[in-house]
């Protein structure tokens, strides 16, 4: 059996990754899987390297036309993740997880300012000086428990919980780069 992909595993190749990128950003990896992990079920005696060749020529074809780029997808995805309250080490691990290399990775993520994304998620959660109710001990534990859940470090979480309303929403008017 022929180890090249036909002309029209070819074919639906190009119109399967014109469809996913069509309708949302991927990275090389999400996009190399979803292609590999489709062709098997679409065709029903198409070898391993088939699926390999199908695949790189899916990733070959976005980048061709300019529609894949992982750096920029860790830009904005980055983006969105400060203005969601996610801390750092959440955002690294998030973009690792979907196949964005180490390099990549910090450089999307050496300016978020942890504090700020604290900030934002004790707004969203009502923690810290966004609290309604009084501080007692299990309270506490359970703010620096969710602070500790979502990747901040116990320090940014204490600070985040002793801050005052004013100065937190201060913060978070001031102009950011995010």
């Amino acid at each position: 059996m022929d180890e090249t992909p036909t002309s029209r595993m070819l074919s639906w190749a190009r119109n399967s990754t014109i469809y996913r990128l069509e309708r949302r950003m991927m990275t090389e990896k999400q996009l190399f899987d979803a292609i590999t992990k489709k062709a098997k079920k679409k065709f029903e005696d198409i070898s391993d390297q088939q699926i390999k060749a199908l695949a790189d020529f899916a990733v070959k074809f976005a980048y061709e036309l300019k529609v894949l780029d992982d750096v920029a997808f860790a830009e904005i995805s980055t983006r969105s993740a400060v203005r969601s309250g996610k801390s750092k080490k959440a955002i690294a691990f998030k973009l690792a997880s979907k196949g964005i290399d180490g390099e990549t990775v910090t450089a999307a993520v050496e300016d978020v300012d942890d504090l700020q994304s604290a900030v934002i998620f004790a707004r969203k959660r009502g923690f810290g000086p966004f609290r309604r109710g009084e501080m007692d001990d299990k309270r506490k534990v359970k703010e620096l428990s969710a602070f500790a859940r979502n990747g901040f470090s116990f320090a940014t979480g204490k600070r985040v919980c002793e801050m005052e309303r004013e100065d937190a929403e201060d913060m978070l008017s001031a102009s950011s780069s995010f």
